[in-house]
């Protein structure tokens, strides 16, 4: 086996640990539930969708899911209880592709976007710090070059944990002092990032959602700066969301959604919980991909979201 090969076989056995919990989880409630059952009908439905909302899918997403099921169901007039696991496999599926989840490949940026500008946002204590520098790592290993913005200067911990995580990544940061201007610290990020050729600039941001005008007012001038020096900036707003927290979850991305345009997720803390039905929920519901999950407390513990990938840990090859 080679190199590549190798490090896919990892990758697959990170993800597979990861989602053992929320495996374990669902396949346990389904097991239960069809239990003493020859085919799928309305109680075993009843059940599904039970396990469904229980395992932080949401219930939005879980009646559509349950609909899709329905219509099989009539549709072929017959459906083992064995079938419902492939066949509730294949309409989460669906719904990630639907949802513009596609697969993705690598760690890359669009060639014609250099600097490649991301803005982080997302409540403190999410992991929004750690996958800033997981994320910086990861663009490394790729060969590109990156420039950290420390724009949450209402946090002295923000700065000091984003310059350990530039330290230990080897990449540069841009600071100022505490209670600075963000606005003022990613202009200087995206001016230091044009002015030596990098390739690309992660700015965190702060995480407060008391005052969802303040913060609203705040990443529309963040944008507006930024936007003096790269027109397009930012290319990514990437929202990071804590799996662990399941429902609560879905209300950040509810406060952030409506605060800024959001064009990306990662969701993080998957590892560890049996919540990892939350990204299928957030993805369906806010209709924005989710770009990259965090499987553990390692540098090299965030992976390109890869939609098969995930389905196949998630119910099994």
């Amino acid at each position: 086996m080679g190199l590549f090969g190798l490090f896919s076989k990892k990758k697959k056995e990170t993800l597979d640990e990861g989602l053992s919990k929320t495996k374990e989880n669902v396949f346990a409630k389904i097991t239960r539930a069809v239990a003493g059952k020859s085919k799928v009908d309305d109680e075993v439905l009843d059940e599904l969708e039970n396990v469904l909302v229980t395992s932080d899918v949401g219930v939005d997403t879980t009646l559509k899911i349950i609909k899709r099921i329905e219509e099989r169901v009539a549709r072929d007039k017959y459906v083992s209880t064995s079938e419902l696991t492939g066949i509730l496999r294949q309409e989460i599926a669906s719904l990630l592709i639907e949802n513009g989840s596609a697969d993705g490949e690598s760690f890359d940026i669009p060639a014609d976007q250099k600097p490649y500008v991301i803005m982080v946002v997302g409540v403190n204590g999410v992991g929004k710090t750690t996958t800033i520098g997981k994320l910086a790592n990861r663009f490394r290993q790729a060969g590109k070059s990156v420039v950290l913005g420390a724009a949450d200067t209402f946090r002295a911990a923000a700065v000091e944990q984003l310059e350990i995580w530039s330290e230990r990544v080897g990449v540069p940061i841009v600071k100022q002092q505490m209670g600075s201007d963000p606005a003022s610290v990613a202009y200087d990020t995206v001016s230091s990032a044009v002015a030596n050729g990098a390739d690309v600039v992660i700015i965190d941001t702060a995480g407060r959602l008391h005052n969802k005008i303040n913060l609203m007012n705040e990443l529309t001038k963040i944008k507006r700066v930024m936007q003096k020096v790269i027109p397009d900036a930012p290319h990514e707003v990437l929202l990071v969301l804590d799996g662990s927290t399941g429902q609560n979850a879905f209300e950040q991305a509810r406060q952030f959604t409506a605060a800024t345009e959001v064009n990306a997720l990662a969701v993080t803390k998957l590892d560890g919980t049996a919540k990892g039905g939350v990204v299928i929920g957030i993805s369906d519901q806010f209709k924005i991909p989710v770009k990259y999950i965090g499987l553990g407390e390692g540098i090299d513990d965030l992976q390109v979201f890869r939609k098969k990938e995930f389905v196949d840990s998630l119910f099994g090859e």
